[in-house]
């Protein structure tokens, strides 16, 4: 991936955890690609693995939005630093976190997910 791609990728591939299409979001991952976050703390690893969870947390998040805070590059990819808004009941949550990126080629390999999902719960947990 050139200079120019590795800028612009972020900012596509944050756009395609809005709107409840796992197909689109899954093609920016490798066939044996890992991800790891908060809810999968061992990680997952492989596309089947990742589109079963990414297909249930879109359906529950549809209309979430993310958008890049800053980006730095690294040797195999890039550290994000993001911001998500998550519309909860009576409520628009805003989450701040941090994505490891390694790439192959113009495809995700790892993507390890960090935030304080304790954010999120309490949130929740004011709702019900």
């Amino acid at each position: 991936m050139n200079a120019t791609e590795l800028r612009t990728f972020p900012n596509k591939w944050l756009a395609s955890w809005t709107g409840n299409n796992p197909k689109l979001l899954l093609g920016y991952y490798t066939n044996d690609a890992y991800y790891l976050d908060p809810a999968n703390p061992e990680g997952l690893k492989g596309k089947e693995s990742i589109s079963e969870y990414f297909t249930k947390l879109l359906r529950k998040n549809p209309d979430w939005k993310w958008s890049v805070v800053e980006t730095f590059t690294t040797e195999t990819g890039f550290t994000l630093k993001w911001k998500a808004e998550i519309p909860i009941p009576n409520t628009n949550l805003i989450l701040f976190g941090l994505d490891i990126v390694e790439l192959s080629g113009n495809k995700i390999s790892r993507n390890e997910v960090y935030f304080d999902r304790s954010i999120w719960m309490n949130e929740l947990m004011k709702k019900l």
